[in-house]
Formats: structure tokens, sequence, C-alpha cells
């Protein structure tokens, strides 16, 4: 009967360093990519020996451009995989040479251990173990399979108890940690009495899964659990786990073993495919364009830049040449309006831009003190911001400013109806869904200073802010916009008439 880890899952806020760290630098394979199953807006992968065998795998949740977490008790705090022991000087030299953050070697509980840092801060460690791979990777010496996690808790002995349902034995004591053994890996438990409590984020480990023999096994932990906060038993397409707290708070899972990654790819083909859940399908194009892109190592790849402003792109399979900049509305991000602008121009590269601004913890363009009353001081500094970004983006990606389309929803178009105004000529072409006027004080414009742009303005009949929208409709006008402005039978939300209308004005440009 199966016992040890099934995999480790942490969270990323980038993904394109997070596969050069773990395909690249470690040399694991990805064997699969994947929206979440609990947020298929979430990217999701996992990386494993050549087969993705239950005890190699290593996973990451993509909250890109995240919060950072915090490491603290009753959190994973460190991964722990086995490599040969006689390469542990070449992974030093490996991880010099890739200025990989490294302390070591070191010896513990009898073993030579490289302590390594990956993109997000992740503790990695690299233990020299003869512990051969399930499916070996082409690399001689790269990590053959997990050698076990170390977790931080309150509650050492509580913690430990808990661990021998998942078939741990006690092992050795060192220091402030409990070693705890399965047939296959270990899990060290650190006392972390009187430390920080973890807080979720990127940067942290999320859970640790232990392996289950079958479904079976799964539901009859179901049950001894009963008295706990354990989770129903979820199909995860790749097994069936569920997740429960141990006393001191570290989220495990029990995750079968079956039907593994070879479900829904050929072997040789593992992780080339981006999944969506079963439950998703319907949405399944929406959520490609939602979810961030990456290149395995070895692919051509467009590196992104460290600008003012969070931003994402993405990149069609053939793209026509034209780019669209995204603003979202309140509470959205890069990413909300990718999926609408893709439905308009199939071909286009889009730039999706986060607002600075938050509120309340969500997104926005610009500060507000109530529903229709707008920080002037900060609209004009994030224009000036956003003018200053576009200008950086041009430089950085070989952007031409004057080719680029924007499209901007409700906050995201205020904010681009304002850097019209404010800095005429540098947009030429403009959607604007639901926007209004929020300059209360907006300069007066020269008769041609908009000329040569383009504008359309869609409307919500139905929108409580619409009567605030005419007066955006006569600045622009004033200041030489050739503009279109619709009134749709709709409220502030967007409706199937705005893409359509948007495809067809855009078709004219």
């Amino acid at each position: 009967m199966p016992t040890g880890i099934h995999h480790v899952t942490g969270i990323t806020r980038r993904v394109q360093a997070n596969v050069d760290f773990y395909a690249g630098f470690l040399g694991l394979r990805l064997v699969k990519r994947t929206g979440g199953f609990e947020d298929a807006e979430q990217l999701h992968l996992f990386y494993g020996d050549a087969l993705g065998s239950p005890g190699s795998l290593v996973t990451f949740l993509v909250w890109e451009d995240g919060a950072p977490g915090r490491v603290g008790h009753g959190q994973v705090a460190e991964i722990a995989l086995a490599v040969p022991p006689a390469s542990i000087g070449d992974w030093l030299t490996r991880a010099m040479t890739a200025r990989v953050p490294v302390e070591g070697p070191l010896r513990e509980r009898g073993e030579t251990v490289l302590r390594l840092k990956d993109p997000d801060g992740v503790i990695v460690k690299l233990v020299g173990a003869d512990l051969p791979a399930t499916a070996p990777l082409p690399d001689p010496i790269a990590p053959t399979r997990l050698r076990g996690v170390t977790i931080l808790t309150e509650q050492p002995a509580a913690t430990r108890d808990f661990l021998t349902r998942f078939g741990y034995r006690p092992g050795s004591t060192e220091g402030a940690a409990q070693r705890m053994e399965s047939d296959t890996d270990v899990v060290d438990i650190r006392d972390a009495t009187g430390f920080f409590p973890g807080i979720p984020g990127t940067g942290i480990l999320d859970h640790v899964a232990f392996r289950a023999p079958d479904a079976d096994a799964v539901r009859r932990m179901r049950l001894a659990l009963k008295d706990t906060d354990a989770t129903s038993v979820h199909d995860r397409k790749y097994f069936l786990s569920l997740y429960v707290r141990e006393p001191a708070g570290t989220l495990l899972e029990y995750a079968t073993d079956a039907p593994g990654f070879t479900v829904d790819e050929a072997a040789e083909h593992l992780g080339e495919t981006l999944f969506v859940p079963p439950h998703d399908a319907a949405r399944a194009e929406d959520l490609r364009v939602i979810l961030p892109q990456f290149a395995l190592p070895g692919e051509e790849r467009s590196p992104m830049r460290e600008l003012h402003f969070i931003h994402r792109f993405h990149r069609p399979e053939n793209p026509d040449g034209s780019t669209i900049v995204l603003l979202h509305g309140t509470g959205g991000n890069e990413s909300d309006l990718m999926p609408l602008a893709h439905r308009i121009a199939p071909n286009a590269t889009l730039l999706g831009v986060r607002g600075r601004s938050t509120e309340e913890g969500i997104n926005r363009w610009f500060r507000r003190y109530d529903a229709v009353t707008y920080d002037q001081e900060d609209i004009r500094a994030e224009v000036e911001a956003f003018a200053g970004f576009i200008a950086e983006a041009a430089r950085a990606y070989g952007l031409d400013p004057a080719a680029l389309t924007y499209l901007g929803y409700s906050n995201g178009a205020n904010l681009l109806g304002a850097v019209m105004q404010l800095h005429p000529g540098l947009i030429g072409r403009a959607v604007l869904l639901r926007a209004v006027q929020v300059l209360e004080e907006p300069p007066a414009l020269e008769t041609q200073a908009l000329a040569g742009s383009r504008v359309l303005m869609l409307t919500g009949a139905r929108d409580p802010f619409a009567r605030m929208a005419p007066a955006l409709e006569r600045a622009l006008q004033d200041g030489g916009t050739a503009l279109e402005a619709r009134t749709l039978d709709a409220g502030h939300e967007l409706r199937p008439e705005d893409a359509s209308l948007t495809a067809g004005w855009l078709g004219h440009g």
C-alpha cells in the first residue's frame, strides 16, 4: 500500500520565473498545465519526474503579480528533493553559475544538503539521497523524487499524532524538529512556538498532499475525519482527494495515485496542452485567454519588463500586428477584459494593465470620495503616470504609440477620457464603455487638439452614471475628436452588443 507524499503545492507570483527554475534549472518535467479546479482563472502547473509519478510532484498555483504571503507556523516551510548523493558538487556549481541563492553543503541528519531559494523565495532543499526515480528524467543529476517537507507548528505533538493517520511513524528528534517517516520520505515537524503565524499569498507553500491507495481509502479517511474540518471528496480529474487542516492549521490533502496525468495526454506529450476543468468547459476559450502565458526552456519567448504598472500580454497564435491596451473597471485586473477583446479582435495582441489605486482591497485607477466624487489630484497624477507607462512600454516592447487602440470599461474608461483631455494626441483610437466625465475642471482644449483621434462611446440607458456621460462627449467633440456615441439598452454592466458594436467600429478603422 503506497504511503508518503503525493505532491506539494505552492503559490507563485511570476509564472515565467517559476517555469525557468523548476523546469529549467532543476530539470523537472512540466507534466500538466490546467486551470485550477477551485478557481479556473488560476493557472495550475505540475512538475515531476518523466511521468509525473506520485511522490515526485511539485505543483504551483499562479497568482500573477499577487500579494506576497508570509511563512509562519501552520504552514509547510520547505520542500526537500532527493538528488544522487554524488551530484551535490555539480548542483552547487550549477546554482552558483545560475546565481540561484544557495546555502551549503550542510550535513543534516546524516545527509548532505544544499538549501536553495526559488524566485519567490520558497526554500528548496536538495538532499543527497539514494532514492531512485519511478520514471527517471534525462538529466542524470535531476531530482528523483520528493525527500520530504518541513512543517512549522505551535502544537508539535498534535501535528505529529495527526500525521500517523497518513502512514507516518515517529523517527528521530533533532533540536526543535521531530522527524516523521513513511516508507519513502519524511516530514520534519519543527516547533515554531512563539513564531509568527503564516499568511496566505505568493511565495508560500499552500499544502502537502499524502498518497492514498485508492478512492475507497479516501472515502474511509473522510469518515474517520468526520469530527474535523475535512472537505468532501473532490474529483481533480488526475486524482481524487480531500483536504483537512491538522490541529495547528497546516493544510493537508489526501490524494489517490490514479488515474494520473496520462488520462488526457499521451506520455510523450505531457504538459504541452492547456486544459481547463471539465465543469468550466463552457468558458474554456475565455479561460485560455485569461490564464498567463509562458515559454518552456528552449522555446521562443517574449520577455516581460518591470514597468510602473503591473501588466500582462496575451499573444494570439496568429497575431495581425495590432495591439489593444485594456483598462479594467473597479475591482478588475489586467486580464479581465481579455476575453471580451479577444472576441472583438481574435488576432490582436492584448496588453492588459492594472490600476495602481486600491479601495477596500480592490483595484481602481484613481481614488474617489464617493460614487460620483473623485480625487482630482489623484486623477491627474495617475494620468501622468499612465502616459509615462505608455512611453516606457513602447520603448521596452517596440510598440508604436500611434498605432495602439485603447479599450476601457467603467473606471478604466474614465481614466482614458481624462488622458485624452490632459494629454491630447497620446491616444489615437479608443473604445470607452460606460465612461463619464471625471474631471471637475477639464482643460479648455483647442478646437483641433484631438483632431485625428477616433472614439467610440457606449453608454447604458439604465446606467445610474449615464447622466455624467454627455459632459465627456462634449469635451471630446469640442477638442476635435471623431466621436461616435451610442446608447444601449443596458445598465452599467457589459452586454453582448458591446462586443459586436466595437468589432464593427474597429473594422472601419
